[in-house]
């Protein structure tokens, strides 16, 4: 095909900055925070992560869709197998070069094909080296995907929102229910691997939304732990999940969090957190265990962090990123409250940091 034969779309940035490029997924326009990622593969669960939620995503790697997107397929557990959640959540997928050509022996569709089922647009054909220094320089910033002929949305900045609000499920939900210990998931937005990584330690796990007063509900009664999950967007509009994290502090049951986790479990120890330049959205992010030479290259997707510094001495920071020097976990000082900002889970990405579920487990 030429270039002639494709729809003509454009990226326009809120500070002015048009990238032209070439349509494909849903014919639609799109509008929210653009933000880039470093990772090189695993468009297909990086897609469906719901911390993506809001989110005009640029993907760095230059050749995306070579391996097609698997069929979905749902395990055991009622959990999505190929995928990170139900659907896709970011709103518009920025890419240097698509592949409408794949191989690969679970592939089932191509990624064109996949973005028009799920209603989502996508642009190739742009300088993502120019768009990423654009972002490192001046912050990730309000973006809109805007179709050859069609009316530009307002430009929309999604943090201004409670997008966990959003992502977290509906209703409880019970998995391997019976096991002889409970943990309660508050849902900010949780990745199905996560739910996975917790069932593999052989716990019951009770899924509830983000705002679910569980410590008020005579059936959790006995629960041994409390997990907090991933999400999307400003933990500033989560007061009701770490008013009940607080709750389980007093309580003195173990507590884990994994990156909105982090930052809520922070929260709810008087800490405050705010939000990066950037962001860290990839697969090769580097920390280290403060007070060890331990280091461990981490997935991760988050646009906030937490403020150590406005903890009490009662806590401490448990890893650091290694390339601008935030708070990536923190921990108790004598009780069993940890958290991590980082991915352990991965999915897609590096598994160094998988043993801190087992880790949360033997505190149960």
């Amino acid at each position: 095909m030429k270039l002639s034969d494709f729809r003509k779309c454009r990226l326009e940035l809120a500070d002015g900055t048009v990238f032209p490029g070439y349509a494909f997924g849903a014919v639609a326009g799109a509008a929210g925070e653009t933000v880039f990622s470093t990772a090189m593969v695993g468009y297909p669960e990086t897609l469906t992560d719901p911390s993506f939620e809001g989110q005009l995503l640029c993907v760095t790697y230059p050749l995306i869709g070579n391996y097609g997107v698997p069929a979905g397929r749902v395990d055991a557990d009622g959990l999505q197998a190929t995928f990170e959640s139900e659907a896709i959540h970011v709103r518009a997928l920025i890419i240097s070069d698509l592949s409408f050509d794949y191989s690969h022996w679970s592939a089932a569709k191509s990624l064109d094909g996949w973005l028009k089922e799920q209603g989502i647009p996508g642009i190739w054909g742009v300088d993502t080296r120019r768009l990423t220094q654009i972002l490192r320089e001046n912050g990730s910033m309000p973006g809109r995907l805007v179709q050859e002929d069609a009316e530009p949305l307002p430009f929309d900045d999604p943090n201004v929102t409670n997008l966990v609000a959003v992502a977290s499920c509906k209703e409880v939900i019970r998995y391997n229910a019976g096991a002889d210990r409970k943990v309660v998931l508050v849902d900010c937005g949780v990745k199905h691997n996560i739910i996975r990584c917790l069932l593999k330690t052989g716990v019951e796990v009770i899924r509830v939304p983000w705002d679910y007063d569980f410590n008020a509900d005579p059936g959790m009664n006995g629960y041994d732990g409390l997990f907090i999950s991933n999400g999307p967007g400003n933990p500033d509009y989560c007061d009701a999940a770490v008013e009940h994290i607080r709750q389980t502090m007093n309580i003195g049951k173990p507590v884990f969090g994994i990156c909105m986790g982090n930052q809520l479990l922070a929260k709810a120890a008087g800490g405050r957190t705010y939000k990066l330049r950037y962001g860290h959205r990839g697969h090769n992010q580097p920390v280290r265990m403060v007070g060890s030479d331990h280091c461990f290259i981490t997935s991760q997707n988050h646009g906030y962090a937490v403020d150590e510094k406005t903890l009490s001495a009662d806590w401490e920071p448990l890893f650091i990123n290694l390339n601008d020097g935030t708070n990536e976990g923190i921990r108790h000082r004598s009780r069993p409250f940890f958290s991590v900002q980082f991915h352990p889970e991965a999915s897609s990405g590096p598994l160094d940091t998988m043993y801190l579920f087992n880790r949360f487990v033997s505190m149960l």
